[in-house]
């Protein structure tokens, strides 16, 4: 299931590509349009800037802007960054996990190809094609 993290990077992510600016858009602006507390959205804009999907500056004319055009963006590098694998199981989530069953497991190609396809639905999706 997606965290309400998750689906609020999504909803920040799209209004600052509704925006269609090169202005930095203050934190507060975002939080009255898409009606999310001001404070909760400083953790999530924290780690969009750490992942390089934003940046930000402080002061007059300080708020948030993208890194790239809408188009250039996947949904599924946004949802990843703010939750972590969208693997089903540990041995796909985490190529270096060590299972003994691997070899013998009759469920492992059912969870690849699922992850196939969450992976391709996701990461199909771009930025620009949630943007009215």
């Amino acid at each position: 299931m997606i965290s309400t993290k998750g689906r609020y990077a999504l909803r920040v992510m799209i209004d600052l590509a509704e925006q269609d600016t090169d202005e930095f858009i203050p934190l507060k602006d975002i939080a009255e349009r898409q009606d999310i507390s001001k404070k909760y959205l400083e953790i999530i804009v924290k780690e969009l800037v750490k992942g390089k999907l934003i940046v930000g500056a402080s002061g007059k004319g300080g708020g948030y802007k993208l890194v790239r055009k809408p188009e250039k963006y996947s949904v599924g590098e946004i949802i990843e960054l703010m939750e972590g694998s969208l693997s089903p199981v540990a041995c796909l989530a985490d190529r270096s996990y060590k299972c003994e069953r691997k070899r013998v497991c009759q469920t492992l190609p059912m969870w690849k190809e699922f992850d196939d396809m969450v992976h391709a639905f996701f990461y199909g999706k771009k930025l620009s094609d949630l943007v009215k």
